[in-house]
């Protein structure tokens, strides 16, 4: 990795005060490092620069072991469907205390480092951005960077605006240690619409900058194009118009969905819901990160499999995700006239249930998941029973079954993680549609081109408006299952009240003969919300180290 002391140090240390420093340490130049005149006077070694700000730097124990952190999938062992009503982590890793409702400025658990490593990376961008015209390069190319920096600048400020709400705006300014001292800009967070309008103003640039394709016209290689720029000014308008942050419109964030739409660039993956999180390549993915192999603990499949295949059984999913899943016909499990069945209750769903859970009965792996007692392979009866499911089903999402759960290392956790793909686009864009104008044939195409893809019938004609969120907040929901949504979606609707306070449900298979018998559980006890948590609390050490100028959000 291409960094110096001095570059990599970030605003967010500043804040926090963490480094201890003398000056006199920061003008030593150390041996393994590559000084700034060699970074600006390479336009290679620059570049590599600004590829690793694609990255993050650790922060806290069992955070990306072998390879650092992207924007998400940081999370290496309990991922953050683990802090949402998707799932639990069987073993905790922090996350309990926020399924809980006990998360505090001095005990954020897992959520603690968005504050630190987003303000730290704008840092090292405002760097590159003073510095590019220093560097010998053609204008084009000098242009492409510009348009990836841009984007990465604004991604950070999406991630710091979804999690905290208002937030300090730096600027082009690259600050000093010393700046806390004498620049009280850097204790003033802004309103959410200020935020929102700053990074959408940063995409909008990097979107004129970034080409369509990356290199030899292939768009899937880990970095920013104008399509994953647009996409995230959609993300952005999208949460932007929500309840919660009331900071822009409908209308805007509608037409910003159609602009990614009207690229004609990506489509809905053709190749089956569930292969695509396993294969390299897609039309679907608009932006995504590949990870290095050979990086241990990078492996989602013994990571999160079930402990009869000698996996540690991980973020396992929640009765309350499998209880949306819809019948095949369309009809939801609770409705008058459904087909479910509570003695055969895995019969006939949604098939991207069966690409999603891994539930007792299913084939996996030339065998059948057993989490029934007594004697159940992947219950508490079977081999490694400290990873057995406390909910009774496993995740079956992203895992790839050709890639060894058994001795994995230098093989697997080589799964493309991404961070936007084209269903969630459509999506953004029935959300924003149905609001501004009701559930039109546009908002209608969007949905069911959805569901078609995934096996299941159109929505039901002549919805309302009110009926029709409903559904396509049901929709993100089971499509965009484990990717880092619903944890935004509750809080930006204002439904986290309810969804975050109901029970972390499971299931108790219990067998006799050829019988089987299904036992509703809770799998985690204590979970709760409240209204605080609509925003994570700032680290307490930020807001000390700012001599307490440092705003710290509501209730906490």
């Amino acid at each position: 990795m291409i960094k110096k002391l001095s570059v990599s140090l970030s605003i967010a240390a500043m804040l926090a005060g963490m480094l201890g420093c003398s000056q006199n340490f920061l003008d030593v130049v150390p041996t393994d490092r590559v000084s700034d005149p060699s970074i600006l006077s390479d336009s290679v070694l620059f570049e590599s620069y600004v590829i690793n700000r694609y990255m993050g730097t650790r922060l806290t124990d069992k955070e990306a072991e072998g390879t650092l952190p992207g924007f998400g999938r940081g999370f290496e062992y309990a991922m953050w469907s683990s802090v949402t009503d998707e799932s639990i982590y069987n073993n905790d890793d922090n996350t309990w205390l926020i399924q809980r409702g006990q998360i505090a400025p001095e005990n954020t658990g897992i959520a603690g480092t968005f504050w630190g490593r987003s303000y730290r990376s704008i840092r090292e961008i405002n760097y590159a951005l003073a510095n590019l015209d220093k560097v010998p390069m053609s204008a084009g190319h000098r242009s492409r960077l510009k348009g990836e920096l841009k984007f990465l600048r604004a991604f950070r400020y999406h991630d710091l605006i979804r999690n905290y709400g208002k937030v300090v705006l730096l600027g082009d300014k690259v600050y000093e240690l010393s700046d806390n001292l004498t620049d009280p800009a850097l204790f003033q967070r802004s309103d959410i619409k200020s935020g929102i309008d700053y990074a959408v103003a940063q995409l909008d640039e990097a979107a004129s900058l970034l080409p369509a394709t990356t290199d030899n016209g292939n768009w899937k290689l880990g970095r920013a194009t104008r399509g994953a720029a647009l996409a995230l000014k959609s993300r952005l308008l999208l949460y932007g118009a929500s309840p919660l942050y009331n900071a822009s419109t409908w209308q805007a964030a509608a037409a910003a969905a159609k602009a990614v739409m009207d690229l004609n660039q990506y489509k809905l993956y053709s190749g089956g819901y569930g292969a695509l999180f396993t294969v390299t390549n897609s039309e679907e993915v608009i932006f995504s990160r590949i990870y290095a192999i050979g990086a241990r603990h990078v492996c989602l499949e013994i990571a999160n499999g079930p402990n009869g295949y000698n996996a540690w059984g991980g973020n396992v999913p929640l009765q309350n995700l499998v209880d949306d899943y819809e019948m095949i016909d369309g009809t939801s499990i609770t409705e008058t006239g459904t087909s479910f069945n509570p003695n055969d209750p895995y019969k006939n769903r949604d098939p991207r249930f069966y690409a999603t859970v891994l539930y007792n009965g299913a084939a996996y792996r030339n065998s059948t998941v057993q989490t029934y007692t007594p004697g159940g392979k992947d219950s508490k009866d079977g081999p490694s029973n400290w990873n057995t499911s406390k909910s009774g089903y496993y995740l079956k999402k992203f895992m790839n079954d050709n890639l060894p759960i058994d001795n994995p290392w230098d093989v697997a956790g080589t799964q493309t993680w991404i961070y936007f793909r084209y269903a969630e686009i459509l999506l953004n864009y029935a959300e924003a549609q149905n609001e501004a104008s009701g559930p039109d044939a546009t908002v209608y195409a969007a949905v069911n081109s959805i569901r078609k893809r995934a096996g299941m019938p159109d929505l039901p004609a002549g919805l309302t408006q009110t009926q029709m969120r409903d559904r396509i907040r049901h929709e993100r929901r089971i499509e965009l299952a484990f990717e880092e949504h619903r944890f935004y979606d509750v809080r930006r609707w204002k439904i986290a009240p309810q969804t975050e306070s109901v029970p972390a449900y499971g299931i108790e298979v219990g067998k006799n003969g050829n019988t089987y018998t299904y036992t509703r559980k809770e799998a985690l006890t204590g979970r709760t919300f409240a209204d605080k948590q609509y925003w994570l609390p700032i680290p307490r050490a930020e807001i000390q180290a700012s001599n307490n100028q440092l705003e710290q959000n509501p209730g906490y």
